[in-house]
């Protein structure tokens, strides 16, 4: 049984604690729809002032809509396109504080205002994304990609 608990410490340590509980969630699973679904709720749980946490997974040249948390949403992302499309075409992390300066940005929620996205590799080749949106500009901070992206790295064990 999962029990959330109150947060405790640095914005570091905190994603530390939740890149364990991770690891600890998906030992032993190896069905990746339960575990893209159960990170997707895991990190929805944890993170404050979101309204999207979610999986785009490449398949057949482009990101499909996988398992994810929030209203929904669109379901295919041509590579290069958009800040996921961005990420892949890019291989790394995409960042924004103001989602309506982004060239190309692919509205999905109205609602949405500050977006971080994640590329996921499995065995060296993309896998996917880990996109999270939120309603404020300006949301994501460097110690949140970088525990984002420790996040990411602990799911990418589990793929």
């Amino acid at each position: 049984m999962f029990e959330t608990t109150a947060k405790k410490g640095s914005l570091a340590s905190q994603y530390n604690m939740l890149s364990k509980q991770l690891d600890a969630l998906l030992e032993g699973e190896t069905d990746q729809t339960a575990n893209l679904s159960n990170a997707s709720a895991l990190l929805n749980q944890f993170l404050d002032d979101v309204n999207w946490v979610g999986f785009y997974l490449w398949k057949n040249d482009e990101l499909l809509l996988g398992p994810f948390q929030g209203l929904p949403a669109c379901v295919h992302i041509a590579y290069g396109k958009g800040v996921c499309g961005t990420a892949v075409s890019e291989r790394k992390t995409q960042r924004i504080a103001d989602v309506h300066a982004f060239p190309g940005h692919i509205a999905c929620d109205a609602n949405s205002n500050s977006e971080i996205v994640v590329p996921l590799f499995k065995d060296g080749e993309i896998f996917g994304v880990l996109d999270i949106d939120s309603p404020s500009k300006e949301r994501f901070s460097e110690v949140d990609q970088q525990g984002i992206e420790q996040f990411a790295a602990t799911l990418e064990k589990h793929l």
